[in-house]
């Protein structure tokens, strides 16, 4: 998925959803920071998006432009209508999205996780997929990983699922990996 595809994207879920505010928490949130992001993080044909207003909304979405859709066989890519419990962020997530809105979002406004809560939101995930991804963003050089380690600290996780995560961090890094 490219840019104008997750533009497209949020023009058609704030029009089923009668929402002009749609919050792209997937992995394809990263659009919002990096426009032209690099082929090897633009492998998914999905974007998981939620209505701000309206999230209860998000099954029609899924509906009409999910997977299996006639949306998604005339494009090649497709929306996942969720629920704000599908990511797991750090505190004041809201407080630092990245809007998406011109011309091809057809006065909508897509709302991206920024970039450091993207990735605290994958190391919760803990899928390999999430993982490799993860190692990737981390080698554009657009991730601090003090930045990761004092957000770390606000997520509602158990002690050692934080410890993982910096393990995880620690990784990506190319940092010795402590325990």
């Amino acid at each position: 998925m490219k840019r104008g595809d997750l533009e497209h994207l949020i023009r058609a879920a704030a029009s089923i959803a009668d929402d002009p505010e749609i919050i792209v928490i997937g992995s394809q949130a990263l659009l919002g920071s990096i426009p032209s992001a690099p082929a090897s993080l633009l492998v998914s044909a999905e974007a998981d998006v939620v209505p701000k207003n309206r999230p209860e909304r998000a099954e029609l979405i899924e509906g009409a432009i999910g997977e299996g859709s006639l949306f998604h066989d005339t494009y090649g890519y497709y929306a996942n209508g969720v629920g704000y419990e599908t990511a797991l962020l750090p505190k004041g997530w809201e407080r630092r999205l990245v809007a998406v809105a011109g011309e091809g979002t057809g006065g909508a406004t897509g709302l991206c996780l920024d970039l450091h809560d993207l990735v605290l939101s994958k190391y919760a995930a803990g899928r390999e997929k999430d993982l490799r991804f993860n190692e990737e963003l981390v080698r554009t050089g657009r991730i601090d990983r003090k930045r990761l380690l004092s957000l770390l600290r606000s997520m509602p996780v158990t002690g050692a699922v934080r410890r993982r995560i910096v393990r995880w961090i620690d990784r990506a890094f190319g940092m010795p990996v402590r325990g």
